[in-house]
């Protein structure tokens, strides 16, 4: 298939596995044991056990109606703000927990920018009675409040970043530092990013979203494919999970959406494909912003979760190849989109996804196209964001 990575862990020239002499064991252990894991009939019967009573899967796919009218096509949204911590992100951390069982890990680190994956990872560590440390920029700490609260509620201790942007990078070179010193710990990484296995794994288990998606559409439309795939992308899980089974299908568009910020050329943006090159930022080779010396270039969203200077190597692939479009939405455009969704759709949706939202006006959709928006997340953590704009 050609967007499964080879043996090496490579989408095409990106991915791979850079990382410290020090942390060959753990990833290596990891690469060697994770897909004989996932396909074992015991993992399955656990997994497909936890999504269904502990998470509340399938997640509705939900037909916009009123949305569908404004836009001219039918538009339908997955609704991963339902699930169990309201995002897609749980379906990642139920997995990889299993998996570190597997592996005899009773020690678990994470990183997290807008906090829901570092929920997501605290909720499945408490339920299988794990230690837990997650690394959470002092930025993101002070604008996801309610999200740090509910972490050191379920038993997490949230160890702040306090260099460069205080964001989700400065989280993730923090957690790989800890992660050096302490090797007998198991890292969760949130999205697909990181060493091989790590986007690949994650992409396989964020899967479920594309997996249920097609059982969804066929009952609601007779078809398994939509037209088009709408998900917002910052180092891109829900993306990859809403793409996933659809990848080596030309026929559906594929449409990522990343953070513009204040806008492309402000500055003050996040929008990897449109101003980064290709390097390597936490142990893969990817598209990521840099200056002229190689140096990241600090990115900036409203949004935390899309607060990230790269994307993750099957993205950066899909882009590469065109097989994915990648369309933008700036800070404004986002807001605009999550008030428009909450007045006409009554859902609230977290800012990541109202990224994606906000590329509906700028689209020539057409009557019969069938439109299915990822929906990732719910936006109870970005209320403060949300009445400051209302004000």
């Amino acid at each position: 298939m050609k967007f499964q990575p080879d043996n090496n862990g490579y989408y095409g020239q990106f991915g791979g596995a850079f990382i410290p002499e020090l942390l060959y064991p753990n990833v290596k252990e990891l690469e060697d044991n994770y897909i004989q894991i996932i396909e074992s009939e015991e993992f399955q019967t656990a997994y497909k056990d936890l999504l269904k009573h502990y998470v509340g899967r399938p997640s509705p796919l939900y037909l916009a109606k009123r949305l569908s009218e404004k836009y001219g096509a039918t538009i339908y949204l997955k609704r991963e703000d339902l699930n169990h911590t309201g995002a897609h992100k749980v379906n990642n951390t139920i997995g990889q927990i299993l998996i570190a069982k597997h592996l005899g890990k009773t020690k678990i680190i994470a990183e997290t920018g807008a906090g829901q994956h570092g929920v997501a990872t605290a909720t499945v560590c408490a339920l299988m009675d794990l230690e837990c440390v997650v690394f959470m920029g002092e930025t993101d700490i002070k604008r996801q409040a309610p999200n740090v609260a509910r972490m050191k509620m379920l038993g997490a201790k949230v160890v702040p970043a306090t260099s460069g942007s205080k964001t989700l990078k400065d989280a993730t070179n923090e957690a790989i530092r800890y992660w050096i010193q302490h090797p007998d710990t198991y890292y969760l990484i949130g999205s697909v990013v990181g060493p091989h296995p790590y986007p690949d794994m994650v992409a396989r288990l964020q899967a479920v979203i594309s997996e249920e998606m097609k059982v969804q559409l066929k009952e609601q439309t007779g078809k398994e494919n939509p037209d088009t795939i709408i998900a917002c992308v910052g180092g891109g899980s829900n993306a990859a999970g809403a793409f996933y089974h659809y990848l080596d299908d030309e026929e559906v568009e594929l449409i990522a959406v990343e953070a513009a910020g204040l806008g492309v050329d402000s500055g003050e943006s996040a929008a990897t494909s449109q101003l980064g090159e290709v390097g390597v930022i936490h142990g893969s080779k990817t598209i990521l912003m840099q200056d002229e010396y190689g140096q990241i270039v600090e990115p900036y969203s409203i949004s935390a979760g899309l607060d990230y200077p790269g994307v993750g190597p099957l993205h950066a692939y899909l882009h590469e190849t065109k097989r994915a479009k990648f369309m933008n939405a700036t800070d404004k455009e986002a807001l605009d989109a999550a008030y428009e969704l909450t007045k006409i759709e009554g859902i609230i949706p977290a800012l990541e996804s109202a990224h994606a939202l906000a590329v509906l006006p700028k689209m020539d959709l057409q009557k019969d196209q069938v439109v299915v928006v990822n929906l990732s997340g719910r936006g109870d953590k970005d209320l403060e964001t949300y009445i400051k704009y209302l004000e």
